[in-house]
């Protein structure tokens, strides 16, 4: 009995699909007879395929590609290879296939993880037991610094960024990144504040020296899985905006999804899960990571500081297609919200 399997308006097809899997030495045998699409992840789509007893992840971009989508899919395959046999928490890695022809773009097969990706109200136990909040923040950076000790050379990452004059040249890259939106129809160039201000700081207050390695790039509650019954952070995903750095911009990365008093009030802006009591402190998680990393933190404002700086000007980016009508209104005000918020977090902390 032939299956009929969805193609998802276009998204998989499924003749040259099939032939590519019944190529690759993958878990399980004969062809796949079942998929779900997932939830998860704005940009790229992810779906479950069932064949025989396994169950394997597919992550390819969205149905409209953008220019760097294929050379995107590519990158995430290959940290994710480099990373396998770590103890980096992330999804197993199976194959990648670059050509176009079989299903309309780069995509690449990982391992499923069991777990949920902690946003908005928390399941139980999380949400009755305080001390499993607690673990949350323990375990993010666990995962933080223990990414950050992978050798990137030695995993064959060498060339995965670009760490000459990394520290020197972030704040002109996020400065010119922001630019680039001024002539977006409809976008009004000086909607965020305060970029003259706190990019003049991070030029002055520079440290002198940084380390290199594996960034994540995107660390944060909407690129995590956890455990559903104990407090054990189980995979980092969504590794598109992975590439060399130094790691303490991961934890600053995190300290900008944290919730604390005395935080800029701006509406529309609270915290990332509920309830939030039990949570460590921001001081708390920077201190554990030196403590497992080794690392002199007295760095970390500055890094904190270039995360609210750069995740701002992304969202930006978010907000300006918004205004030329080429994504969602709502979607480009609340991030143009939060956008607000990491920039008057950033003149806080630099003040």
């Amino acid at each position: 009995m032939t299956t009929t399997l969805s193609d998802f308006d276009g998204l998989l097809h499924w003749d040259a699909l099939q032939a590519w899997v019944a190529a690759q030495d993958l878990p399980g045998s004969g062809p796949v007879t079942g998929v779900e699409r997932l939830t998860g992840g704005s940009q790229n789509s992810l779906f479950m395929l069932h064949r025989g007893d396994t169950r394997m992840v597919l992550r390819r971009p969205p149905k409209h590609l953008r220019a760097n989508s294929n050379d995107t899919m590519l990158r995430e395959a290959r940290v994710l290879a480099a990373l396998r046999g770590s103890a980096v928490p992330h999804p197993g890695f199976l194959a990648v296939c670059g050509d176009p022809a079989v299903t309309g773009a780069a995509f690449y097969l990982m391992e499923p993880l069991d777990g949920f990706t902690p946003m908005g109200a928390l399941p139980a136990p999380y949400a009755t037991d305080a001390t499993f909040r607690r673990r949350m923040g323990a375990e993010f950076v666990h995962a933080a610094a223990t990414l950050g000790a992978v050798d990137h050379v030695a995993a064959g990452l060498a060339d995965f960024g670009k760490p000459e004059q990394w520290l020197e040249r972030q704040v002109s890259r996020w400065r010119s990144q922001l630019e680039g939106y001024r002539d977006t129809p409809g976008y009004p160039g000086d909607a965020l504040p305060h970029v003259d201000t706190v990019g003049d700081w991070l030029e002055r207050h520079r440290p002198s020296t940084c380390r290199m390695g594996i960034i994540h790039g995107d660390f944060q509650f909407a690129n995590v899985m956890f455990d559903r019954e104990r407090p054990r952070l189980v995979g980092l995903v969504d590794w598109e905006l992975s590439t060399l750095g130094d790691p303490l911009l991961d934890l600053g990365w995190l300290l900008t999804s944290w919730t604390e008093a005395g935080d800029p009030a701006v509406a529309g802006r609270g915290p990332a899960v509920t309830p939030w009591d039990g949570f460590m402190s921001r001081d708390e998680l920077v201190r554990l990571y030196g403590d497992i990393s080794g690392r002199d933190m007295s760095a970390m404002p500055w890094f904190f500081v270039l995360a609210c700086f750069k995740l701002a000007c992304l969202l930006e980016g978010s907000y300006a297609r918004a205004c030329a009508g080429k994504a969602s209104v709502d979607m480009g005000n609340f991030l143009h919200n939060y956008a607000l918020w990491l920039m008057a977090k950033a003149r806080q902390l630099a003040e």
